[in-house]
């Protein structure tokens, strides 16, 4: 069985190190025999902000829709994007909270702080950058 992989560039900028290395994960896992989908969230259009957080839902834009249609296509998810004062770019944090909702990745249960997992069976990789001395970091 072949794997499907969804590959997800989380720099804004789309000539960056992370996108060369989401290049070379690409190909080195289509070359394995994998299957690839990309998302380079330079390329796509949307609003990164979760406005009313889970109060009110926000239609999805196309693009967002498309990748929530890779991500339940995908077999292995694979983050690619640089650390920026502690965390990730808020383009990819926008990306997570517009993406991952409530009904798509998970659903709360009733009278529980608990919650059921929608997204079951998938695995993933972070492949995170830093310019920052390694002891800094630690």
């Amino acid at each position: 069985m072949k794997t499907n992989i969804l590959v997800i560039t989380g720099h804004p900028y789309s000539q960056s190190f992370c996108s060369a290395l989401s290049d070379a994960y690409a190909e080195g896992a289509s070359g394995n025999g994998g299957q690839i989908r990309r998302i380079d969230l330079s390329k796509i259009s949307f609003d990164p902000n979760l406005e009313f957080g889970y109060h009110k839902r926000i239609e999805l834009e196309d693009d967002l829709k498309e990748a929530q249609e890779m991500i339940c296509w995908a077999h292995h998810l694979v983050f690619v994007y640089p650390t920026w004062w502690g965390t990730m770019p808020a383009i990819l944090k926008g990306f997570i909270d517009r993406v991952f909702l409530p009904g798509f990745a998970f659903k709360y249960r009733e009278h529980s702080s608990l919650w059921d997992k929608l997204l079951t069976g998938k695995s993933a990789h972070l492949i995170v950058t830093m310019d920052t001395p390694s002891w800094y970091n630690r």
